[in-house]
């Protein structure tokens, strides 16, 4: 892998952002786990488009690049989204994790992790959380937990299972 930066995410990402999206809606739907994302590409569907420039808009985005190509963002925010269980403590919540699949292989999801639990170090924070869908393969589950994370709840959006991870910066 070349020179790897994370820099603050700003609007002008959001077609970075979809880019990645439906690469990854591509992957998932031909691994037979479209459950998650659907199978139609983000940047096809007015809700999705709305959504992620939302995504881009946010202060906690930082993207990860490699060669100044960019491979993966991440968004963090000090709360959780509004469908997962409140944590009962301060922590630094993973809104996004995505890569692009051309970087598969790279580390730059496990880069964008290591960010994160730095970050929530600066911030005096103990806690990292982070969800994804429960179903599937469990690849993105057995992902987490090859990250250092620990299972421990699971919600129900509108028959869309989650599972919650946890871990404490060392």
């Amino acid at each position: 892998m070349g020179y790897y930066i994370v820099r603050s995410g700003e609007d002008t990402d959001a077609d970075t952002l979809l880019g990645f999206f439906d690469e990854a809606v591509e992957w998932l739907a031909a691994r037979g786990s479209a459950g998650q994302w659907g199978t139609e590409p983000w940047s096809g569907r007015p809700k999705r488009i709305k959504q992620v420039r939302g995504m881009a808009a946010d202060p906690g985005l930082r993207i990860a690049e490699v060669d100044g190509e960019p491979a993966g963002a991440l968004i963090v925010a000090e709360e959780c989204a509004e469908q997962v269980p409140k944590a009962g403590e301060r922590e630094l919540y993973i809104r996004l994790l995505i890569t692009s699949r051309r970087f598969s292989g790279h580390g730059v999801g496990a880069r964008l992790i290591e960010y994160a639990l730095d970050e929530a170090k600066r911030r005096s924070i103990e806690l990292v959380r982070v969800d994804c869908w429960a179903g599937g393969d469990g690849d993105l589950q057995r992902y987490y937990e090859g990250q250092g994370f620990k299972p421990t709840v699971r919600f129900d959006v509108d028959g869309w299972i989650g599972q919650v991870f946890e871990q404490r910066p060392s």
